[in-house]
């Protein structure tokens, strides 16, 4: 909220937390989370939080029109970083809320790259298991690009990786935006938009990092 107040766009702004994390920790914090990591990366903390972010979102479009900030056919827009940006992309792919536009910051952009992530900052091999295998295919962005980029018109994506972020690494917005760009008509190829900002780490903490994130997410969700 702090980051990305949006006041210069005109619309009904909801800041959803995600599982397991801030307001909505487990008691003992930080160490839980380290807990569930330990027992399985896959279904203690990837799933819960990320999937689990998703499905929650029907709810949260339910509530939103029973207290009349949107009518039933209207389409929302979504933001998400990092883990939050897994969400969107799964939540692009399943189609069970009206997407019209969406915006995500040095994401995730399935298990596997949440994985490689947490491998390279812990040391540690994860051991894969059937259920892993299955969660890291449905949570696949680039596997699921056809899903994302169905509909007429297709979803407005802009995709805001860092230069710098060495946690989630550009190449993962550069292979998911070049798989999707494929699957864009040419007459929606403004639709779809990769915004690799110099210099930018994964949290995103420069002043100026967070000015030009306001530029862009607003003047995307303006757009579309």
């Amino acid at each position: 909220m702090d980051a990305l107040p949006l006041d210069d766009v005109p619309a009904i702004k909801v800041y959803l937390g995600l599982p397991l994390f801030g307001k909505r920790a487990e008691a003992g914090g930080v160490e839980a989370l380290k807990r569930r990591q330990a027992s399985d990366f896959a279904s203690q903390i990837f799933e819960p939080v990320v999937v689990g972010a998703a499905k929650e979102l029907p709810a949260a479009l339910k509530a939103l029109r029973a207290m009349g900030c949107m009518a039933r056919d209207e389409k929302i827009g979504l933001f998400g970083f990092s883990g939050g940006g897994a969400a969107v992309l799964l939540a692009l792919a399943e189609h069970d809320v009206p997407i019209g536009s969406a915006v995500i910051l040095n994401a995730s952009t399935g298990l596997s790259a949440s994985i490689g992530a947490y491998e390279n900052a812990t040391a540690k091999p994860y051991p894969w298991n059937d259920a892993a295998h299955e969660l890291a295919r449905r949570t696949d962005a680039v596997g699921r690009v056809g899903e994302i980029a169905a509909g007429h018109p297709p979803v407005a994506l802009l995709i805001v990786q860092g230069t710098a972020d060495a946690t989630l690494t550009p190449r993962l917005a550069t292979d998911l935006h070049a798989a999707l760009k494929s699957k864009y008509a040419a007459r929606d190829a403004q639709r779809l938009q990769l915004i690799l900002a110099d210099g930018m780490s994964h949290n995103v903490t420069a002043a100026s990092s967070i000015g030009d994130l306001r530029m862009w997410t607003g003047d995307w969700f303006n757009r579309w």
